[in-house]
């Protein structure tokens, strides 16, 4: 989250509500450019429906799934985590004229906790008193010029084509992963109840994952970022590919043990059930899932401070990873459980119970001398 002071609001007067000003910003928006231009859904006032309005705007999908307590969907805080994430440095907001009063407050502690450009452009002649009384105590410059209008939309870098390598939407092809072997995995490793520091990972009882080419790491990405606006799921899935670890390893991470700068991530085990407490290399692709994580679970208040999933989410992480066409080896055929379209998550988990029943079978089976 930013900690400088940030840039201050623009207001555009649109007099006469013309065409060009929603046509321009619209065609500002380009989220890998750090600009995203939103337009306000007619009929509502809620300030839950407008987080969802922003959540669109990053190309989420509105609405998180889960249990949160008091009832109360966190989307401004998700969609805060993830503007600090991407990063997105620049916002617009048409139809300005009409935020009520916390809608405009929100609009302000956003660009307050990100340090987002934050434009609002209001077609209207005059400054609508409830906006002029939110501004009050904000930093703020007015124009009624077309030209410095559009350089605010825009910022510093022109309008830029999609590159030509640009991933298409979500595959129906599936991504056959071995990293996400022991996401089920039934080991029970807890946390350190004081601050550790763990050692880089020694990979002694597993082999360490393979990493992800930079088509796969871009495939995974890519559909991570669409299919879920959750902040915790999609870091979750991202941390199991980097790490092999269980979904109940994972849940020993707190946000103090994933390290931006240093680009590592603390997992832990203090009775060793795997490779003790231990640091883990966070490459580019997946460090935007959890600085999105870390954000996320230090703005929902009221929450135990974990920075992935819990273990009892594990049907709306694996949903997750499911409708991102992201699985683990499967079965051959003619050993499936279930129809050919059902992922078996723990097939690796129930082949190594029957291998260790076999041992303690021929262990148990009486000498013949």
């Amino acid at each position: 989250m930013s900690l400088a002071a940030p840039p201050p609001v623009t207001v555009i007067i649109d007099r006469d509500d013309d065409a060009i000003h929603t046509h321009t910003a619209l065609a500002a928006h380009h989220l890998p450019s750090g600009r995203i231009t939103l337009h306000p859904g007619p009929g509502t006032t809620s300030e839950t429906g407008f987080a969802h309005d922003l959540l669109a705007a990053l190309e989420k999908p509105p609405l998180l799934p889960g249990r949160f307590p008091g009832g109360r969907q966190p989307a401004w805080e998700a969609a805060t985590a993830w503007i600090t994430a991407l990063p997105v440095t620049r916002l617009t907001v048409l139809r300005a004229h009409r935020l009520t009063a916390r809608r405009a407050m929100r609009l302000l502690q956003l660009r307050t906790l990100t340090g987002i450009h934050l434009t609002l452009v209001c077609h209207r002649p005059h400054l609508p008193t409830v906006l002029h009384q939110a501004l009050e105590a904000a930093d703020h410059t007015i124009t009624t010029d077309f030209q410095t209008a559009r350089r605010h939309y825009y910022g510093a870098t022109a309008p830029m084509p999609l590159p030509a390598d640009q991933p298409a939407r979500p595959s129906s092809l599936w991504l056959t992963l071995p990293a996400l072997d022991r996401l089920v995995s039934y080991d029970s490793p807890s946390p350190c109840a004081a601050p550790c520091t763990p050692p880089p990972i020694v990979w002694r009882h597993r082999p360490p994952p393979t990493p992800l080419t930079p088509y796969a790491a871009q495939q995974v990405a890519h559909r991570l970022h669409e299919v879920t606006a959750h902040p915790r799921l999609a870091a979750t899935v991202a941390a199991a590919l980097i790490t092999g670890a269980s979904l109940q390893q994972l849940a020993t991470a707190r946000p103090r043990d994933y390290d931006d700068a240093a680009a590592t991530l603390a997992l832990h085990d203090r009775v060793r059930y795997t490779d003790g407490c231990a640091a883990y290399f966070v490459p580019p692709w997946a460090g935007v899932f959890l600085r999105a994580a870390a954000c996320f679970a230090r703005l929902v208040p009221g929450e135990d401070q974990e920075l992935f999933a819990a273990p009892g989410n594990r049907a709306l992480l694996l949903h997750v990873a499911e409708t991102a066409r992201l699985r683990p080896p499967q079965p051959p055929a003619a050993r499936r459980q279930g129809p050919a379209d059902h992922v078996e998550w723990d097939w690796r988990e129930r082949q190594e119970a029957k291998r260790y029943e076999a041992m303690l079978a021929v262990r148990a089976r009486p000498s013949r001398r």
